[in-house]
Parts: C-alpha cells; sequence; structure tokens
C-alpha cells in the first residue's frame, strides 16, 4: 500500500487537524521530527568531536541558544497503531502529515547555509511556504484541541522521536509562544541527594507535606505538590554550600533520560 505525504498549508490546517483528531483513537503512536535552519551556535571551545559528550547542562544551554534565535520551518507528523499501520480514511493508501510553516523567512533570518541549502536540494519552497505556509500560532492552538496537546502526554499518545530533543524544543517553543525556560530540574533526581525514595505522595509525606487541593493522581494537584516539594527540597540546601553545589549538577537532567551519578 503506498504511503502518501499530506502537505499542509494555511488553506488546509484546519481540515488536517480533524482528521488527526479522528485517527488518535486508533492510532495512539505519534512519531515527531522537526526541520529548522541548522545549527548556527556550538559550545565554546569544544572540537566537534567532542560535542557528543556535553553535560546536559551544556548541551540544554547551547540548545536553548538555538532553539530561541532560530524559526522553524517544517514538523513532520506519522501517527501509527502498534503493528506499523497508518490512517488510509478509507482510501487504497496510507498517509503521513508535513506541516509547512511561514515563520522562516529565509531572506532575512538567522540560518546555516549549508543546512538551507540541503533541504532546499531535498525540495523545500522557502517562497512558497512564506506566502501560504501556516502561523505556528494558528498551529499551536489546533494542536492542543486536536489531542496532541497536553492530554497526548498524560497517556493518551506515545510519543517517539530520533535523536529528539530539539524536536520537542522547537514544539514546546511553538505552543508556549515563549522562549525555553533557563532551568529544568526533575525532583525524582532532587530527592536523592535527601536520601528520600518513592512515589510523590511518599516524598511528600517524608519532607511533612499535604495536599492544599485536589486529589493524588490529578495533574493539577500533582503539579502542585511536586513545586512544593521542589521549593522545600531548595530551602534546605540554602544554608549548605555543598548540597547547593550538589543541586546545581541535577538542573537540565531529566530522570530517565539522563544519568545521575
Amino acid at each position: 500500500m503506498a504511503i502518501v505525504v499530506r502537505e499542509v498549508y494555511h488553506h488546509n490546517l484546519v481540515t488536517e487537524f480533524n482528521l488527526i483528531q479522528q485517527s488518535l483513537s486508533r492510532f495512539p503512536f505519534a512519531s515527531l521530527d522537526t526541520e529548522f535552519p541548522g545549527t548556527v551556535y556550538y559550545p565554546d571551545g569544544v572540537p566537534a568531536h567532542l560535542r557528543s559528550t556535553l553535560s546536559p547542562a551544556a548541551f540544554y544551554k547551547v540548545m536553548k541558544k538555538n532553539i530561541d534565535s532560530l524559526n522553524l520551518i517544517q514538523i513532520g507528523l506519522t501517527l501509527s497503531d502498534a503493528n506499523g499501520h497508518l490512517p488510509t480514511f478509507g482510501t487504497p493508501s496510507q498517509y503521513v502529515w508535513e506541516f509547512n510553516f511561514r515563520d522562516f523567512d529565509y531572506e532575512f533570518d538567522l540560518q546555516n547555509p549549508d543546512s538551507i541549502s540541503l533541504l532546499r536540494r531535498q525540495g523545500i519552497d522557502f517562497l512558497k511556504n512564506k506566502r501560504i505556509g501556516i502561523d505556528s500560532r494558528h498551529f499551536a492552538m489546533l494542536f492542543d484541541a486536536s489531542g496532541l496537546g497536553l492530554s497526548s502526554f498524560c497517556g493518551r499518545v506515545m510519543w517517539v522521536t530520533f535523536h529528539g530533543p530539539y524536536d520537542f524544543g522547537f514544539l514546546i517553543k511553538i505552543l508556549t509562544r515563549r522562549a525555553l525556560p533557563e532551568d529544568v530540574y526533575d525532583v525524582k533526581n532532587m530527592i536523592r541527594l535527601f536520601g528520600l525514595h518513592g512515589g510523590l505522595d511518599r516524598v511528600a509525606k517524608s519532607l511533612n507535606l499535604g495536599r492544599l487541593a485536589g486529589k493524588s493522581h490529578q495533574a493539577g494537584s500533582d503539579s502542585l505538590l511536586t513545586m512544593h516539594v521542589f521549593l522545600t527540597l531548595i530551602k534546605r540546601c540554602s544554608n549548605d554550600e555543598k548540597m547547593e553545589s550538589a543541586m546545581g549538577k541535577l538542573n537540565h537532567m531529566v530522570y530517565g533520560l539522563t544519568r545521575v551519578s
């Protein structure tokens, strides 16, 4: 069965998101890829062959600087079931999506010339994107409404990327309409410094913290309790130079994605 890439521009964005919304219940695996104007900032004094050894903090700093400074060109989206079947919409073909954005202006915006040349050779039409491409603000609104937004990160959709920090970084940027945050902490990593273990409720109880709103396993309540645990641990470190240093090393480290020594 042939696989067809559905090219999405401003004029068919709503229609395509309606199709995506209809597909999610049967095709809950979503793979994401982005195309952007290349990497323009690199870590100072680090040769190319050593960049893969950067610490989480150093990598995040460079990634943030690039993402904050660049405009997205394309997002690719594939929906699949567990057996690799893709949506057909009752036709003889299977479909994936390619969203083309107008945000990037190839004449004036920051870019890596080699990357732009490569994308041009691969068939990306920057002039067409500028003329009829998608406004990322409109994309963000429809993305959330389709079921791919916040609800998908609560278990409805399983997200798949290949070397995905920049993919998710650009997605977060256009969904929030903000630069990436300066600091990222995962409380699950932090609790080890204090000899604490277990889930959120157990850790909170060990710190004599209670829930001030809602119930366990509700996102709003859990986010509030997570914040209280985080601030309590930060406060405990405030007068201990050694603990402050150890806590600082956990910045930009997401539990399960980075190794904590």
